[in-house]
């Protein structure tokens, strides 16, 4: 089963390396993998997704407490309300003759064309994994050239 563990840690030299060997260390595969600077910029968070059985999540999870530079790790699969999201990057040649249906499937996907030329779009869209598929598999057909996806972002929902 799919996990995204999110982990907050220290924004210091050394540490995405020591996360990404423990991983590696132990057979363990990281699907995706975003790290960036919280509010507080001496604080980075790490999201990654990676798939396992319970008892390797667990092991995964104790093993990244065991870091010298890990302040809080969180299973979000715990957590019945979050919101997870992706951003991609879609460069598609269409045919001349394509090139309207392209701008209205990516509106129908609520996409934006950030980049156009005579040779072609360089599209974004966010989104859960379900519907940045499904747009991929739609483009496919209009020359889909080159794709840049950031993997799964995730945060805890606000208290309602």
């Amino acid at each position: 089963m799919k996990h995204v563990i999110s982990v907050l840690v220290q924004n210091e030299f050394g540490v995405l390396s020591r996360v990404a060997g423990l991983f590696s260390g132990r057979g363990f595969n990281i699907e995706t993998l975003n790290v960036a600077p919280t509010l507080d910029p001496k604080i980075s968070r790490i999201t990654l997704v990676t798939t396992g059985d319970e008892l390797i999540i667990e092991q995964i999870k104790k093993q990244l407490n065991k870091l010298i530079n890990v302040i809080k790790v969180i299973d979000m699969n715990e957590i019945i309300d979050f919101v997870g999201r992706e951003l991609v990057l879609l460069k598609v040649s269409p045919k001349p003759n394509q090139r309207i249906e392209v701008i209205n499937l990516t509106n129908v996907f609520r996409g934006k064309i950030v980049d156009a030329s005579k040779n072609g779009f360089i599209i974004e869209i966010t989104g859960d994994e379900n519907k940045i598929n499904a747009f991929i598999d739609m483009l496919k057909p209009y020359g889909l050239k080159e794709i840049a996806r950031t993997g799964l972002l995730a945060m805890q929902r606000t208290n309602r």
